[in-house]
């Protein structure tokens, strides 16, 4: 079955490849992957309507880095953070919840599973988990004044993060083989 096919180790071998290169090469690639996920995050704010299409883009920077190397993931995530902080403080409760915690589940998914059911799981868990700490912790509409918390809403996000975490999955293998090659 699809699911339960293994991904191929080509992730683990770039992982060793790219721990090779100096640490300012990595500082730099790391750093650039933040800024890319701060403005694409940051464009709900400065966009509003087409910014909305464009923010949940924030992911793949995330993912991607942390697909590389799990500590420099982590490094853009928290840098992300940073500079949204300046950029847009709207966000800071959106990507550290919902975006950028699903790039960095997914991409340190990558690291610990070969089956893509499990890296697809981690991801709807992690997603799941931060849109409910926004809903029912924080109490900060993530997905709008008019949608009730409900029963059937938990199934139906589970659902839905399910499938956006599919789709990231396989958005970011496409990517990641497209990268490896100029990184490389």
């Amino acid at each position: 079955m699809y699911f339960f096919k293994p991904i191929s180790d080509e992730v683990r071998l770039f992982q060793i490849i790219f721990n090779k290169h100096n640490k300012t090469m990595k500082l730099i690639l790391g750093s650039i992957f933040a800024c890319i996920a701060a403005i694409l995050q940051a464009a709900a704010g400065f966009l509003p309507g087409i910014g909305y299409f464009i923010s949940p883009l924030a992911t793949a920077p995330i993912l991607l880095c942390s697909m590389f190397s799990i500590p420099f993931g982590v490094m853009t995530y928290l840098l992300t953070i940073m500079l949204l902080f300046i950029l847009q403080t709207t966000e800071l409760f959106v990507f550290p919840f919902t975006t950028g915690l699903l790039g960095l589940g997914i991409g340190a998914s990558f690291s610990f599973s070969r089956k893509r059911l499990s890296v697809i799981a981690a991801g709807a868990i992690l997603l799941m988990s931060g849109i409910m700490s926004l809903l029912f912790i924080f109490h900060f509409p993530v997905l709008g004044p008019a949608v009730s918390v409900s029963f059937s809403f938990l199934i139906t996000g589970f659902i839905f993060t399910f499938i956006y975490s599919w789709l990231w999955v396989e958005i970011a293998l496409i990517i990641f083989k497209r990268l490896k090659m100029i990184i490389i």
